[in-house]
């Protein structure tokens, strides 16, 4: 039998795999400033083609975590969470050295493909805190790793912008660097979290693919509802990176440093308020009342962003707005209450499948219907229709959410036995 992990050794493993996301959403930002441009190069310097080259790399990205993320909670389930997650990480910094050498964008594509692969490692993260924290502070703990997605996503393109100085690939290998001293960090400090005794005996394809860890989740209705909660999220969180730049620019006439200033507050205010604020709120109102708050101050953030006729205005909305991010550490501490621990790598799995098949589709649906109000239908007079139909994503959320959590599950137990 596999020794229960201590508190000194869980109070490192914590602080792993908060560095692990942080420097793995780090090192994902960093190329973020000169992805792009690598493509252009790559495809003779046609700025169109490089935008339509960039679109598909995004969407296969997603579509890749979308197949990948189920399998390696699956993987992580019967095998343990610390070699996943190592062989994440190496992998993650093999394929961003591999990226810096392509000369071709075939090799490049192939690179992206990759890190899609490795970077499915976010749900395993999430079940490894599931297995060393317990029930009562899962929602604090959840909220860190959220703070750790704000943290790498504000620091990591202006460390990008900086490497790119030496030039377009600099940043490549410094994702490279980065990433394998996680791996170097974690092959030392990291101790397995799941017990063997926990692990499920066998790997099982029909709980490991896509659809067949969602439809697993429907042996529960509160997880099940909660997760399409967490799907109407990230639906509704795309149309940031999808439509805000040129949002900003048409209503605002911000230049691109006013908005990266901007976008720097937004993750700045949501690590705070997951960091900071989840654990104590959770702590006093409950995960069940944090999470409905959560989403109504979701709701009113995005209403905010489409009605702020001035820059002042939308300012205005980013401290309402960052409060949205009480919902997600809370919302996952109600699910991961209900699965055993044989099963959290497959929760956390179909959960960040559905964020990726979100990523599929949702910036074409925002990027559409903000086209389509500032030029055919422009005579309606609403730039900031792509927030409002997020703010109705988020309503139906809060719905869904207030449906699924009524009532307390009779008993906690697994969602399969495999």
């Amino acid at each position: 039998m596999q020794p229960a992990i201590t508190v000194t050794a869980r109070r490192a493993a914590l602080v792993f795999v908060f560095v692990t996301v942080t420097i793995d959403i780090l090192a994902f930002g960093v190329i973020i400033p000169v992805l792009p441009h690598l493509i252009q190069q790559m495809v003779g310097g046609s700025i169109a083609a490089a935008s339509v080259w960039s679109g598909i790399f995004s969407t296969v990205f997603a579509l890749t975590q979308f197949i990948s993320t189920p399998i390696q909670g699956a993987l992580s389930d019967r095998f343990g969470r610390r070699p996943v997650i190592l062989i994440s990480c190496f992998g993650l910094g093999f394929d961003f050295m591999l990226m810096a050498l392509a000369q071709t964008l075939p090799l490049l594509f192939i690179g992206r493909i990759i890190s899609g692969i490795t970077a499915a490692s976010f749900s395993t993260a999430n079940a490894y805190v599931a297995d060393v924290t317990p029930p009562d502070k899962r929602g604090a703990a959840f909220g860190m790793l959220g703070a750790a997605f704000g943290i790498g996503f504000v620091i990591g393109p202006a460390v990008g912008s900086l490497l790119s100085t030496f030039g377009t690939r600099a940043p490549f290998w410094g994702a490279s660097a980065l990433a394998v001293c996680n791996f170097l960090y974690g092959l030392f400090v990291l101790p397995e979290s799941l017990k063997a005794e926990d692990r499920t005996p066998k790997f099982d394809w029909r709980t490991a693919t896509p659809l067949g860890s969602i439809l697993n989740l429907r042996r529960y209705p509160r997880v099940f509802g909660l997760a399409i909660v967490n799907f109407l999220d990230n639906t509704a969180h795309y149309v940031l990176p999808s439509t805000f730049v040129l949002y900003a620019d048409y209503r605002y006439h911000w230049g691109e440093r006013t908005v990266g200033y901007v976008l720097a507050a937004v993750g700045v205010c949501s690590a705070i308020v997951q960091a900071v604020l989840a654990g104590p709120v959770m702590k006093r109102l409950g995960e069940r009342r944090t999470l409905i708050v959560g989403m109504a101050f979701g709701v009113v953030g995005f209403a905010i962003y489409g009605a702020a006729s001035t820059g002042l205005g939308f300012m205005v909305g980013i401290p309402i707005m960052s409060l949205w991010g009480l919902a997600a550490p809370a919302s996952q501490a109600l699910m991961s209450r209900q699965v055993d621990a044989s099963e959290q790598g497959r929760l956390q799995g179909a959960i960040a499948s559905l964020g990726s098949l979100a990523g599929i589709f949702a910036p074409f649906v925002f990027a559409s219907l903000f086209a389509s109000v500032i030029g055919t239908h422009a005579d309606l007079q609403q730039p900031g229709a792509a927030f409002y139909l997020s703010a109705l994503l988020v309503l139906a959320a809060t719905i869904v959410a207030w449906s699924a959590t009524r009532t307390e599950p009779k008993l906690d137990k697994p969602l399969a036995q495999t």
